[in-house]
């Protein structure tokens, strides 16, 4: 065989690889757009193999906005892939010493400047932060701690466009996996009213799907009462914190449509747990449809 014909056809096989490849790689899901959904680690099990690299690949393929609750060390990874930190983790403040703790204000004011800064720096949108549990601290006397110390943060957000979110958990129930035992913010009504308190468009309620069903039900009335008070949902199923499937009591679906035609333009993260035997991936991509509205 002569040398330029050997050449043409190692070419034309080379091309017929790269061809086979992309066939077997599909493009990037697309989106309708209406619904920005992100993802959390959890969503590929407890005892996935994969890297964050590779939990950020599959998220990118599957049409995913980013992920929340991921730290500065992960942020370049996020971008390689063009995603983005959809809610920064919390700083200064833990699920069980939240805002409502007076002594630690100076710490946890100290903590939210610093990460406003570092989310503004990097085009991020959303810090979450927690009231805390009460251990004997009353309602109202909480509604005015937290408000008293977001007072003093509130301008800093608002020049550096970040939103500082504050999350309603259920309690109800006590196992850390499924609840927040002696949780402040276990009602709307009270993040709502700390909301109104401090008087600021970048201090606003995470409202998650999955506790407010078990705590109020009646998801998407709140959802549409509580509406100019929310900036981020987060989802997951009830019973058992599951895929958002025929096997939970919301419809899912109806949900996303009550967000999408209310004119969100913020994020839903997926919270939930895969179910043993199910495969991670796969239910990921079930569920980003279920909420494509």
């Amino acid at each position: 065989m002569r040398r330029r014909d050997f050449l043409a056809t190692v070419a034309a096989a080379g091309l017929a690889a790269a061809g086979a490849r992309a066939q077997q790689t599909p493009p990037p899901a697309r989106r309708k757009g209406r619904i920005k959904q992100a993802l959390m680690r959890v969503n590929f099990g407890r005892d996935t193999k994969l890297s964050f690299d590779d939990m950020c690949r599959e998220a990118a393929r599957l049409g995913a906005s980013g992920f929340d609750l991921v730290g500065p060390a992960d942020w370049p990874t996020l971008k390689k892939y063009g995603l983005v930190c959809t809610m920064a983790p919390a700083m200064g403040v833990t699920i069980r010493d939240g805002l409502i703790r007076p002594e630690l204000h100076d710490a946890i004011e100290k903590a939210m400047h610093e990460e406003i800064d570092l989310c503004a720096a990097n085009g991020w949108p959303n810090i979450i932060t927690v009231g805390g549990e009460r251990r004997g601290i009353g309602y109202e006397e909480g509604k005015d701690r937290s408000a008293a110390l977001l007072r003093r943060v509130k301008a800093h957000a608002e020049d550096k466009g970040v939103t500082i979110c504050i999350e309603v958990v259920n309690s109800k129930y006590l196992d850390p996996e499924f609840g927040r035992a002696d949780a402040i913010f276990d009602r709307l009504e009270w993040g709502a009213d700390v909301c109104r308190r401090v008087d600021s468009p970048r201090v606003k309620i995470l409202f998650d799907i999955y506790h407010v069903q078990i705590m109020e039900g009646d998801v998407c009335a709140n959802i549409r009462k509580y509406f100019p008070l929310l900036a981020h949902f987060h989802a997951a199923g009830v019973p058992g914190r599951h895929e958002l499937d025929e096997t939970q009591e919301l419809n899912w679906r109806f949900v996303a449509q009550t967000i999408a035609e209310l004119g969100f333009t913020g994020y839903i993260a997926h919270e939930y747990r895969p179910s043993p035997g199910r495969d991670p991936i796969d239910s990921l991509r079930r569920c980003l449809d279920i909420l494509d509205a």
